[in-house]
């Protein structure tokens, strides 16, 4: 075998880096601009389309710059092959900053002239398609005339954010906003509150109102008393709020209410993170976080508040709310439409005790957090410690809020704003999700010396769940293919450690066991449970190793042929079809491999049983096995596929191709893949219900698609591959991420209104299965 270095492997885009139990924890490429244009034909001729947002931008230091900032990022992360965005940087007065790269102009809002420029650039600039505006009334308050002048002078398609909606506007504000929002082409608000006020205070069409919530971070989440213990807060209960600080954000409101929780909770403290807002110290110094300091002094909570004064680092900052026992939002604007501070809290899972904003009423129920009156002290003690003194409530408030907000990922605002600069782009925008890293760093956390665990609760493994022969034999070919892929030696380790696991599953009689617990014994599951397919997917995964023999050591492969000859023997009884088409594709990968023709008889009997279930459930508009369509169903076609190869059985062969073409027309419509609902399977006759879509299903798909685009050549095929892989991407009912990119872990299903946010390994190594299929065809 023709081993590859760490430094061959990164200069080929390959990343081994430390990790994946001696494997490559992340296997990435780098794309460059050029090699992204080569992808495919089509798009050597086509740039990706200008974006310019106009809005504050880092290194200012403001809510909207770091919004947008991480806007950008996301959009550059998940479409930098459609989409280049660049941007307009505002200053005010005297306020000038070195920017990064991205930064292609700057609009000083206080001088007119500004504007008319500006104006004159976009439109004669070619590359510029659409432009996104962040507004706050701050921004253009000293030129609103210029800026209404800007608004109607540019002639590419406007969209505009309005971070700030407030309602029963006068006659002259209502005039203002209808004026902005007739010159553009769409408007963007990130609540539902702030829609209606439009619709019905401003009498904007709701046609042109897109609601895109306030992103927030995804995180991995680790545990909170370690991290307490690396801020020295261990056995403190911690109640935190950040953001620049101002007058606006009421922080007094909390330390008038500490000494009450003080009394009933003495190991209480409060955090207050983030410096003074800049343009407060412009024109106030630092008076009100003086008078803040004056009032801890006051009552005596010099070991109860500290005060963390300095912009933090994402990272620095996403620890100390996952720390945190209690978020604290005591904001004293009634008008004030959204806070990202909270969003963020509740991405960390913090429970959130609110003052009642618009985007605190939209998002916080009994479930999720407690709201309080503006200013109200008593109240928010009475919350703190109620909270502090029931601790499942609490712990539930944690969970609930991590589903809620979840689907608020900075991703998925990405996906929402993409799809809208793809309705108004006037033909210009052409979609095309970037492909994520190669990344096995989530199946390294659930791997064990023993396998790989069952289930995880978030992105943490659940050892209590045990371990399958399911999701070891399916890691087992995760890893074959990465090996393939790579030539890596060092994952030679992985594959003797999912290989160790399956021939611990077998039995005497050449049958397997699925189910084992964290000590490794054989659970009651396993009587209770048909474990045929369990058994197929063994055949496949011992199959699919068998068919690169010279990739692995003489030894290993000869110990692998021993325990697949003596399992595969057990199939001659089978009649389950999806563990026949298992035991199929692991005897056509044996055969590959091998050049073996001992069990092609064995083989042939399955694919008959297959094919004459299929001519006897074949009707009109019916061309399949049974007369029900439920999960793994594009196994089937793929197995009578791979029959044909080995037996050249035309039959087989047609019979592959009328099923599978059956099942992309019930799995495939105008909105990408949607595959048959774990809740409901599609019996003939019946209409398919989608929600309740499996990874593990798409994945399948994506398996099947390669195989008969291998054999056929058709791009029918290839195109399909890309629409099933971009629903991990996004592309799919909900429009949400499915794949984790912060974690590698991939989420368990697509529900009817939300993602299932356990990352377990039946979902995350299906994940990796589709994405190392999708690597062969990198430069498509």
């Amino acid at each position: 075998m023709k081993n590859r270095s760490e430094s061959q492997l990164i200069e080929s885009g390959f990343s081994p880096q430390a990790g994946m139990f001696e494997l490559g924890q992340q296997l990435y490429h780098k794309t460059t601009h050029a090699e992204a244009l080569m992808r495919s034909d089509k798009a050597k001729d086509i740039s990706p389309a200008e974006i310019l947002c106009i809005t504050s931008y880092p290194p200012r230091e403001c809510g909207i710059a770091t919004y947008s900032q991480d806007l950008i990022k996301a959009l550059n992360n998940k479409f930098s092959n459609s989409l280049a965005i660049k941007v307009c940087a505002l200053e005010s007065d005297s306020s000038h900053f070195v920017y990064p790269k991205e930064v292609k102009y700057t609009l000083d809002t206080s001088r007119a002239t500004g504007y008319k420029t500006l104006c004159k650039d976009i439109n004669q600039d070619p590359d510029i398609k659409i432009v996104l505006i962040q507004h706050e009334f701050g921004f253009f308050r000293k030129q609103e005339k210029a800026f209404l002048q800007l608004l109607s002078g540019i002639d590419k398609p406007v969209a505009i954010v309005f971070h700030t909606v407030l309602p029963h506007p006068d006659a002259e504000l209502k005039s203002k906003i209808r004026a902005i929002t007739t010159a553009c082409q769409s408007v963007i608000v990130m609540t539902h509150i702030s829609e209606g006020i439009l619709i019905n205070d401003y009498e904007v069409p709701g046609q042109k109102i897109t609601v895109i919530p306030h992103g927030t971070h995804l995180v991995s989440h680790v545990d909170k008393t370690n991290l307490k213990l690396k801020y020295d807060l261990t056995n403190r209960k911690v109640l935190t709020t950040f953001g620049l600080l101002s007058s606006g954000k009421s922080i007094e409101t909390t330390l008038e209410a500490l000494p009450s929780i003080v009394d009933e909770c003495p190991e209480v403290v409060f955090l207050i993170i983030g410096k003074t807002h800049p343009e407060v110290v412009k024109t106030e110094g630092e008076t009100y976080r003086k008078s803040l300091e004056a009032k801890v002094k006051k009552y005596g909570l010099q070991k109860h508040v500290i005060f963390i004064n300095k912009y933090l680092a994402l990272p620095d900052l996403l620890e100390y709310l996952q720390l945190t026992d209690i978020y604290l939002f005591t904001t004293n604007d009634p008008n004030q439409a959204v806070s990202g501070t909270f969003v963020y809290a509740m991405s960390c899972a913090c429970p959130i005790i609110s003052t009642p904003i618009p985007h605190a009423k939209e998002v916080l129920t009994k479930d999720t957090g407690i709201i309080f009156d503006f200013r109200d002290s008593a109240a928010l003690a009475s919350a703190v410690v109620g909270l502090f003194k029931n601790e499942p409530q609490r712990r539930s408030m944690s969970s609930n809020a991590l589903q809620t907000i979840v689907s608020t990922a900075w991703e998925n605002s990405a996906v929402a704003h993409a799809m809208l600069f793809g309705q108004i782009g006037n033909g210009a925008i052409k979609l095309k999700y970037n492909r994520p890293s190669i990344n096995f760093s989530h199946m390294k956390q659930m791997t064990t010396p023993i396998g790989i665990i069952q289930f995880a609760k978030n992105n943490q493994p659940d050892i209590s769940t045990g371990y399958t022969l399911d999701d070891n034999a399916r890691a087992l070919v995760a890893i074959c293919m990465y090996l393939q892929l790579t030539c890596y030696e060092k994952s030679i380790h992985s594959i003797r450690r999912y290989f160790r696991f399956i021939k611990n599953c077998l039995q005497s009689d050449g049958s397997f066991l699925n189910y084992m617990d964290k000590n490794m014994r054989f659970t009651d599951q396993n009587t209770s449970t048909n474990l045929d397919d369990s058994n197929g997917r063994a055949i496949w995964a011992l199959g699919y190793m068998l068919s690169i023999p010279n990739l692995l050591p003489a030894e290993l492969i000869k110990e692998a042929e021993e325990v697949f000859d003596k399992a595969v023997q057990h199939f001659e009884s089978v009649r389950s079809p999806r563990a026949m088409a298992f035991a199929i594709k692991g005897i056509y990968y044996h055969h590959t491999g091998t050049k073996s023709t001992k069990h092609v008889a064995l083989l042939t009997t399955l694919a008959d049983r297959l094919a004459a279930m299929y001519k006897y459930e074949k009707e009109d508009n019916w061309n399949w096995y049974e007369s029900y369509l439920t999960y793994a169903n594009s196994i089937l076609p793929e197995a009578m596929l791979c029959a044909w190869h080995v037996t050249g059985q035309s039959e087989y062969k047609d019979i592959a191709n009328a099923s599978f073409d059956f099942l992309l027309s019930q799995t495939f419509n105008d909105n990408g893949i949607e595959v048959i609902s774990n809740k409901h399977w599609l019996h003939k006759g019946e209409q398919p219900g989608h929600f309740g879509e499996q990874p593990i299903d798409v994945a399948y798909t994506i398996l099947a698609l390669e195989k008969f685009y291998e054999t056929f050549h058709l791009e029918y095929y290839r195109e399909k591959m890309e629409i099933a892989f971009n629903w991990f991407l996004g592309k799919n009912r909900l429009h949400q991420i499915i794949y984790n990119p912060c974690t590698g872990g991939c989420y368990d299903g697509l529900e009817e209104t939300h993602i299932n946010l356990n990352q377990g390994a039946e979902s995350t190594v299906s994940y990796l299965l589709a994405r190392l299929t999708m690597e062969k065809y990198r430069q498509i």
